[in-house]
């Protein structure tokens, strides 16, 4: 194919996506709209933060606030993120694919609200946590030790991991959603803009 044919060839196409002109007006009101509530979405949900390594951006859902709380005040929440523990650190590919995988799963299950109430880590987060787990504490692992929790369970076959001992490590006896009720945790940023709540307020005097 010449030059000037794919040039003709790339315009025909790109044409196809311009509307008529009794379109162009309500195209554009549409588009606005929908990329308005595509930034506002952004806004709410504080999306730029699931990038960071900040535990802070676990609680932008309620529901893990007495797993921040738990970890905040547990030994790990001197030195560690979560982060450190719930995300491979294999390398930068692997790490950044895990999260938006985990994190368009949790988006979805407590935007349906389809949350269990005592929250259970899937296969791939123990594989995760498992090998950090080793990856952190290996100058203090025995040989022994490591080849046991490579191994299988001997009753049931079964995947042996670190917390099957070192069951409250990090987060307590956490295992419900009303296990800590008064669990006290950093205050979000609220969405409403400040001019409305400033509208709120007035009208409320």
């Amino acid at each position: 194919m010449q030059p000037d044919q794919k040039r003709r060839g790339l315009s025909n196409f790109f044409r196809w996506f311009i509307p008529p002109d009794n379109w162009k007006f309500p195209v554009i009101i549409l588009l606005g709209i929908i990329t308005g509530l595509g930034i506002f979405i952004l806004k709410i949900s504080n999306a730029p933060s699931y990038l960071s390594d900040d535990s802070k951006a676990c609680i932008n859902c309620h529901i893990m606030r007495p797993q921040f709380a738990t970890w905040e005040r547990g030994s790990h929440g001197r030195g560690t993120t979560c982060n450190d523990c719930h995300v491979p650190h294999d390398n930068f590919i692997d790490k950044y694919y895990f999260k938006a995988k985990d994190g368009l799963r949790h988006a979805a299950m407590f935007t349906l609200r389809l949350e269990p109430q005592v929250i259970q880590i899937g296969d791939a987060g123990k594989a995760a946590v498992q090998s950090n787990c080793i990856r952190c504490h290996s100058n203090v692992i025995h040989p022994i030790s490591l080849r046991a929790i490579s191994a299988k369970g001997i009753t049931d076959d079964s995947d042996i991991y670190c917390w099957h001992c070192h069951r409250e490590v990090p987060h307590g006896r956490v295992n419900s959603l009303s296990s800590t009720p008064y669990a006290v945790v950093p205050d979000l940023s609220t969405a409403v803009p400040e001019w409305i709540t400033k509208k709120i307020d007035n009208n409320s005097k």
